[in-house]
């Protein structure tokens, strides 16, 4: 079965506001958001993090900052991003979050007259380099923790990234996730990548999406054969967040999931 909860909302000033709407909508976790500016993880104390964990049932992810360019070419801009996933790695280990999720920057890109080239397909042999470089820094901090850093896609995966993906995927504290409404609007560019490697699917963000352009949408209000994926996070066992960015769509998206007998 999978495992259902819901994300970080900007109606929703503190964890605990964000807790007691997970508790009462029945979901089971909160994916706590670092692109907030209270929500980075020097700023969070991890005893009151359990401490509402408990009082409310249920427990946390982590989303990654949006921006992560973890093998950027500058040495010291790289650094600065790892430490940061270092960072909300020891965070998760203490609070025992399961799961943080990323994106997988494409980087800078050069302006031809004819078309863009990104720097990381240009020199891609350091691109690789610098991506093998922070995967063997995550296996090691992770050690033996229950905790996977899933890769999120976003507007469809450039084929460096894919051989980017390819190596994270060799260490087994990485895995996927599947964003399914990010999949529908890049035209479904990633689904077949990703479902052949469905063994490695550990996340999934779920939300409607209406004429491939409208996202984020309350379940049952777009264009969304939601149910199919449903059906592949429960072959995966995944943890799903229902990536509704407001408390009235997610409502909204809760109770099109108990008309259509979905279980918590």
């Amino acid at each position: 079965m999978p495992i259902y909860g819901m994300p970080s909302m900007i109606e929703l000033e503190t964890v605990q506001e964000a807790a007691a709407l997970c508790s009462d909508l029945k979901l089971s976790f909160l994916e706590l958001n670092t692109n907030f500016p209270s929500r980075h993880p020097q700023l969070l104390n991890p005893q009151e993090l359990k401490s509402l964990a408990d009082v409310y049932g249920i427990f946390y992810t982590i989303h990654l900052n949006d921006e992560l360019n973890v093998a950027d070419f500058d040495p010291h801009i790289a650094k600065g991003y790892r430490d940061s996933v270092l960072e909300v790695i020891e965070l998760a280990k203490k609070i025992h979050a399961p799961v943080l999720n990323m994106h997988l920057s494409g980087g800078a890109y050069y302006t031809m007259p004819d078309r863009k080239i990104h720097f990381f397909e240009a020199y891609k042999k350091e691109y690789l380099q610098g991506m093998v470089q922070f995967r063997d820094l995550c296996t090691e901090a992770i050690g033996d923790a229950p905790i996977r850093i899933c890769v999120e896609n976003t507007s469809g995966y450039k084929p460096f990234q894919l051989e980017a993906l390819e190596l994270l995927l060799e260490s087994s504290v990485f895995g996927l996730t599947l964003d399914i409404g990010h999949n529908a609007c890049a035209g479904f560019a990633d689904e077949g990548w990703i479902l052949g490697h469905a063994d490695r699917l550990h996340h999934m963000h779920i939300h409607d999406v209406y004429n491939g352009k409208k996202d984020h949408l309350a379940l049952g209000t777009g264009e969304m054969d939601v149910q199919k994926y449903l059906q592949i996070a429960a072959s995966q066992q995944c943890t799903v967040v229902v990536e509704v960015k407001t408390v009235e769509g997610l409502c909204r998206s809760m109770q099109w999931m108990q008309q259509n007998q979905i279980n918590l």
